[in-house]
């Protein structure tokens, strides 16, 4: 039986490199992985103010959503040498109320892709001091950091065979990190 693994992309834009990224990962994820990208923009900002016995409804479905689901895997462009709100909201979100954590010994892995050269290295490491804190083991080798994303996909959004190779190996590897941690 497969384990549902959630998939959180840090862009909302509807032509987002992240998005397609996340795509690409559900079509060649092993079959031990049932890939489910959860959406997060519609989360209000976290505010405990509104975070009462009845919550937003879209807090509540994104819990259960992430509640239902045996990992996550984040998709994210870098923002500003750090990552995108959207995310930070989405951990803030699922994080509360204090002692209700929905992250919790979640085997998590990121991918950040940006149109530059690193990768998104600063939204990358940003993103997995917060896991820590969660306390989801993170996947540590390999570093997933897809520089130059732009030039991956061709016009009718293919990716090149060796970007296609870089994220098996990363969904490989997560795969068998799920696996041990099961």
């Amino acid at each position: 039986m497969s384990k549902k693994i959630a998939v959180l992309v840090g862009s909302l834009r509807k032509d987002s490199y992240n998005l397609k990224v996340a795509k690409v990962l559900q079509k060649i994820a092993p079959p031990s992985l049932s890939l489910q990208i959860i959406s997060i923009g519609d989360l209000p900002l976290y505010n405990e103010d509104i975070d009462t016995q009845t919550p937003p409804d879209s807090y509540t479905r994104f819990r259960q959503e992430i509640a239902d689901c045996q990992g996550a895997i984040f998709v994210t462009p870098e923002y500003n040498r750090g990552l995108p709100a959207v995310i930070k909201n989405a951990l803030d979100v699922g994080s509360r109320p204090y002692g209700k954590s929905v992250w919790s010994k979640k085997p998590a892995a990121i991918i950040s892709a940006s149109l530059g050269a690193i990768g998104g290295f600063g939204a990358n490491h940003q993103l997995r001091q917060s896991l820590v804190f969660l306390d989801m083991p993170t996947l540590q080798q390999p570093e997933a950091y897809f520089g130059g994303v732009n030039a991956a996909f061709d016009s009718h959004d293919n990716l090149t065979e060796k970007s296609q190779e870089f994220l098996s190996l990363i969904i490989n590897a997560y795969a068998a990190w799920v696996e041990k941690l099961s």
